[in-house]
């Protein structure tokens, strides 16, 4: 299976994996390349999780918005 056939993580799971990273990177204990390595994959898991969340601010903003227009075209109508 190729990279991008392979399935991306939830976002609980990529914020974990990510909160672990930032853990490892604070403790100080790893090599210059291992550094670079979980810092890469943090920035990996921060677009992953960014892009989830502006898929959900979409989402929402798109409902609020069909509730306001039934909201107004309901107060609209003559009883």
């Amino acid at each position: 299976m190729s990279k991008s056939q392979e399935k991306k993580p939830g976002f609980e799971d990529s914020l974990s994996e990510l909160e672990e990273l930032v853990g490892k990177l604070e403790s100080g204990d790893l090599s210059l390349d291992q550094s670079l390595e979980c810092f890469k994959r943090g920035v990996e898991l921060t677009r992953q999780c960014q892009s989830v969340l502006d898929q959900a601010q979409q989402t929402v903003e798109a409902l609020t918005q069909q509730d306001s227009a039934t909201e107004k075209s309901s107060v609209d109508e003559p009883d």
